[in-house]
């Protein structure tokens, strides 16, 4: 569990983004995806602690961190403010791990900032051209993004998030509490939405070819029942970098955080340790 005494906050051009840091060690930074926030690996941390000093994020426009909309909330935008963070926060060099569209932003990091990077890790990541999934093509039309606004509702939201687990009996009120949290306010909603607005996988494809020319190592995860990111993700990510490392997890879905902390920690540990 995140605790409140490991929560900190700092200014980036004014807009407040709020950040977790415990543990002692090399520096990691974790960074969620699109519907979550730092909330989602709080089950994973109590196997790193020990080994690194771990940086959660909320990214702008989601969990605790400021939600203005007038921050594009891109990809490449949102890596740029990831770096400054580091800069802000004097760290030279991190171990870079991202979930979903937080495996994006990574990877635009270790292509424009590969001097920050010590290694990379993407899990159930966006990349390329295979994405967005249909739901977040489908926010991005201006007259639907209207009516989710209005009509998105918790069944709706508990729909997906179930969608996106493998052991299902693990979605309880907890666990929908922090998935819907945000979602509870409109400027939470508008946040969102603004996010999937700004999603554009040409930020991906216009990185590909820099992508194989990676040196840092860098581990793939997948959870192999993902029905959100299909596993053409993984395997090209993986035939296309030289230094990468494929594990596929049969027990997991989207939210693999979810699913199977210990093996994510152990398979991540064991990768940066060598």
């Amino acid at each position: 569990m995140l605790k409140k005494r490991d929560r900190h906050s700092i200014l980036i051009d004014e807009h407040e983004l709020v950040y977790y840091r415990t543990g002692n060690g090399e520096p990691l930074i974790l960074v969620h995806g699109i519907t979550t926030y730092s909330f989602i690996w709080r089950n994973i941390v109590p196997f790193l602690e020990d080994n690194f000093e771990l940086i959660i994020v909320d990214l702008l426009g989601c969990g605790d961190s400021d939600k203005s909309i007038d921050v594009e909330f891109s990809l490449k935008n949102h890596a740029k403010i990831l770096a400054r963070f580091l800069e802000l926060l004097h760290i030279s060099k991190v171990h870079l791990v991202g979930h979903d569209v937080g495996g994006g932003i990574c990877q635009i990091m270790a292509v424009r900032y590969p001097q920050l990077i010590l290694s990379l890790t993407l899990i159930n990541t966006v990349a390329y051209d295979f994405w967005p999934v249909q739901p977040i093509i489908t926010m991005r039309t201006p007259i639907i993004r209207q009516l989710a606004m209005a009509s998105l509702d918790l069944g709706a939201f508990r729909f997906i998030v179930k969608r996106g687990l493998y052991y299902t009996n693990r979605l309880d009120k907890e666990l929908m509490d922090f998935f819907w949290y945000p979602m509870k306010t409109s400027g939470g909603r508008k946040a969102f939405l603004h996010f999937s607005h700004c999603l554009n996988n040409q930020d991906l494809i216009e990185i590909s070819d820099a992508l194989s020319q990676l040196k840092m190592p860098v581990l793939i995860i997948r959870g192999d029942k993902d029905v959100y990111l299909s596993k053409q993700i993984a395997e090209k990510l993986h035939h296309n970098i030289r230094n990468s490392q494929l594990v596929i997890i049969p027990t997991a879905g989207h939210f693999i955080q979810e699913d199977e902390p210990a093996l994510i920690a152990q398979n991540l540990t064991t990768f940066i340790q060598k």
